[in-house]
């Protein structure tokens, strides 16, 4: 009985090596059939991993800063494709309730001192910063300085500020003297950059820029220099974005670049009705500095109104001209 068992035993085994051999020689030809992978597919494959896992692993609060973000950047485009007055303010409050008071999120001259360093921040936690970043750098360059006149959360607060505020304050600089002092903000730019690349000092930012507004945080000297500033801003217009901004003078800089700049009539020649509305010294005649407008609509609007732009006056008159003259 015993010896019985034993042969069994033995029986049973061999067939359940034969088994396992039978399994095991198709899995090998299966995977004798798969191609092998390179090592670029395998790094692809591996970033294509991480990014599914980083994105993944955000949470509600990134998930709703992306989407904060991402909506006044589309708005403040919508507004700005519409031409709408109304639709630009609407831009305005959401800029500085989310961009300035709520997130403090404003393109600063700090950015360039990062990017001097090469100490960008993580992509991971700091998507909507780059998006902030490179929505106004491709606006810059398709459009010109459509940040300046939309999206900044400073210069939508004395853009709405100058509309509240009674026009008869308002102190206009001389023509010659508007064209001058428009040079500081890139002497401020350029004394700012030499300043950082011998000290490494970024706090100086702090002094140049009264964007850290928004925190409610500062000392005395810059609640001082701020008070000074709006102060001056209630009489000269803009006296910041147009004279001190070294955001602006960058952004200025890389608008010599724009694709899609505003068009001009041949009556622009000698008509001055845009000159005289541009709120920014952008307009000298026929010209338009690309570097001083930021696409506020204002003039836009004006060549399209049939009723107000000398183009289309003119163009109406023709046909009775050449009916008198027939």
């Amino acid at each position: 009985m015993t010896a019985a068992r034993i042969v069994g035993a033995f029986m049973m085994a061999g067939f359940l090596c034969a088994t396992a051999v039978a399994a095991e020689q198709p899995a090998q030809d299966v995977e004798a059939d798969q191609p092998t992978l390179s090592l670029e597919d395998l790094d692809a494959l591996l970033e294509e991993d991480a990014i599914e896992e980083s994105i993944a692993s955000l949470n509600s609060s990134e998930i709703a800063d992306i989407g904060g973000m991402a909506l006044v950047l589309a708005f403040a485009f919508f507004s700005f494709t519409r031409k709408s007055v109304v639709l630009k303010y609407v831009s305005f409050a959401a800029s500085i309730a989310y961009l300035g008071f709520y997130k403090s999120n404003l393109v600063s001259i700090v950015n360039i001192f990062a990017i001097l360093q090469g100490t960008l921040p993580d992509v991971r936690h700091s998507i909507p910063w780059y998006l902030l970043i490179g929505f106004t750098t491709v606006s810059t360059v398709l459009w010109g300085r459509l940040y300046c006149g939309r999206i900044c959360a400073f210069g939508a607060l004395t853009q709405a500020l100058d509309r509240i505020l009674p026009s008869r304050l308002r102190i206009e600089p001389p023509a010659w003297l508007d064209r001058r002092l428009v040079y500081l903000k890139y002497i401020i730019l350029g004394a700012v950059l030499l300043y950082f690349v011998a000290t490494g000092d970024f706090l100086i930012y702090r002094y140049v820029e009264p964007f850290w507004m928004f925190t409610l945080n500062g000392n005395t000297v810059m609640w001082t220099l701020l008070a000074i500033l709006l102060l001056a801003t209630v009489f000269i217009r803009n006296l910041y974005c147009r004279y001190f901004c070294s955001v602006g003078a960058a952004l200025g800089l890389i608008s010599n670049f724009t694709v899609f700049r505003i068009k001009r009539w041949g009556e622009c020649q000698t008509c001055q009705i845009c000159e005289t509305a541009c709120e920014w010294g952008a307009i000298d005649g026929p010209k338009i500095s690309v570097t001083e407008c930021v696409r506020c609509d204002d003039c836009e609007r004006l060549y399209h109104d049939q009723q107000k732009c000398v183009h289309w006056i003119v163009l109406r008159k023709k046909p009775l001209v050449q009916t008198a003259a027939s």
